[in-house]
């Protein structure tokens, strides 16, 4: 009898050592494939993040839609500026007090136009596909929304860009899954999605640590 009880017990100790091992083992692993899949998602938000600060130099504006954004790459022009500080006689002062009057002015001089294709992405062509979220097997799009918000009578316009976690980590196991979309730290993403601007402030910024590259531009 009791040589079966410690057969018993090593058995007992035997499944307990083994589900402990692969629940720490499964953790290491989800960890390893959720940051590749984050840094792979985040090259794509930083390119769409670039292309509507570009868009918003150029027209004011930013754009929703993609087919428009990738059209504005292909055909639009940042234009060359130079500033430069110069004096010019003030008439209005001169009149008034009898004597020359000099004022400052700042002149903006027109250098040139250069492509915003070539300024952003020089030869790569990722721009016409950086709106398809990068993980095989997901077969998911970016959202991509607009807006603007008022402050102090002014609208100022905004973007968003995201990808929820579950579409990036489709394929994960669902406890994980559910306890990375209650991330609450300075060294994780936290939230339910991966995020670059906002519809409720005016950020062009990221939702994820340094540590996955830079969150601001």
């Amino acid at each position: 009898m009791k040589i079966v009880l410690q057969l018993v017990l090593w058995v007992i100790i035997g499944v307990l050592s083994y589900l402990l091992f692969n629940a720490i083992y499964g953790e290491v692993k989800f960890n390893e494939i959720k940051e590749k899949r984050y840094k792979m998602a985040i090259e794509n938000l930083r390119d769409l993040r670039i292309s509507q600060m570009a868009h918003k130099t150029v027209t004011k504006t930013y754009q929703a839609d993609f087919d428009k954004l990738v059209k504005f790459i292909d055909t639009a022009q940042f234009t060359l500026t130079q500033r430069r500080d110069s004096t010019v006689l003030d008439e209005e002062q001169t009149k008034l007090y009898g004597v020359d009057t000099y004022k400052e002015i700042t002149i903006i001089d027109t250098l040139g136009f250069k492509s915003v294709k070539d300024s952003l992405f020089g030869t790569s062509d990722r721009y016409k596909t950086m709106i398809n979220v990068p993980i095989e097997g997901a077969n998911a799009k970016f959202e991509m929304k607009t807006g603007t918000i008022n402050k102090s009578n002014i609208d100022f316009p905004v973007f968003e860009i995201r990808v929820s976690k579950d579409v990036l980590l489709f394929d994960q196991p669902k406890d994980f899954v559910t306890k990375e979309k209650q991330v609450i730290s300075v060294d994780g993403v936290n939230g339910d999605a991966l995020i670059v601007g906002s519809l409720d402030k005016i950020t062009t910024n990221g939702n994820w640590p340094k540590s996955y590259g830079a969150n601001d531009e």
